[in-house]
């Protein structure tokens, strides 16, 4: 690749970095909030490399105040030793300005319930010991600790009990109910996984709404037990803003 091009490659790819990290919200879609810093570092470094390459391979002008394009052109090109000449830019490599550009003007979409319908929720992390339940009402749980309360807790403290929960909206078409949702990364969007549970007794809001559900638990197996299905039989289901880091499962919005 000619030096131009690598020169704007590394501009556009520090300030694609830094528009998704620094000055939006956009690098959520895809990282967790502590790799955020490490974005930004990159972002900065891809600058200053940038800048330096093109620093460094300036031209002085000649006598006649013309830059020695020869000079240049020499520089440029690259001939191996079977003659044949590669200064051309091949071009699979303009394919690398596709990332750049997409982080400056088009991210990509956030995950949402189209990733969620299409896999298995998360495994319940085993659980032996749940301190008891505040005397609050409701009381506000994360998807995962109500999953683990239901299936989980022996002394059935979750039963009877008013809690509230936020997620976004998981439509199951064909089934009675619809799935409350948090998709929580591990590291990054590859490492993605949900965390569903089933709303009964409202009618489903369009797909990926942030709401904000109140309700107690839907009775199916036995409470306490891998049989108990995480399920919630709703009072009320309230639109919320989705959070900043939608990536986590985090305590209700009020």
């Amino acid at each position: 690749m000619k030096r131009p091009l690598q020169v704007t490659l590394l501009v556009l790819s520090g300030l694609g970095l830094l528009h998704a990290s620094l000055f939006t919200d956009l690098s959520l879609r895809f990282v967790k909030e502590g790799m955020r810093p490490m974005l930004v570092a990159s972002g900065v470094l891809l600058l200053v490399l940038g800048v330096a390459e093109a620093w460094s391979h300036q031209k002085p002008a000649d006598e006649d105040g013309h830059e020695d394009a020869d000079a240049d052109a020499d520089a440029d090109r690259h001939v191996d030793a079977h003659g044949h000449d590669h200064s051309t830019v091949p071009r699979i490599a303009w394919l690398l300005f596709l990332p750049a550009l997409s982080l400056l003007f088009y991210a990509p979409p956030a995950l949402g319930a189209y990733t969620a319908a299409r896999e298995a929720p998360k495994a319940v992390t085993e659980q032996r010991y749940f301190d008891p339940l505040p005397a609050t009402s409701p009381v506000p749980l994360t998807l995962t600790q109500f999953t683990s309360r239901v299936q989980q807790d022996h002394k059935r403290d979750i039963g009877g009990r008013s809690v509230r929960m936020t997620g976004f909206v998981t439509p199951d078409k064909g089934a009675d109910g619809w799935y409350l949702t948090r998709i929580i990364f591990t590291c990054c969007a590859a490492d993605a996984q949900s965390v569903k549970v089933r709303i009964h007794g409202a009618a489903a809001l369009p797909a990926d709404t942030w709401v904000t559900v109140t309700g107690t638990w839907h009775p199916g197996g036995t409470l306490g037990t891998s049989s108990a299905p995480a399920a919630l039989d709703a009072r009320t289901v309230k639109k919320v803003a989705k959070p900043v880091n939608a990536y986590t499962d985090a305590l209700p919005l009020f």
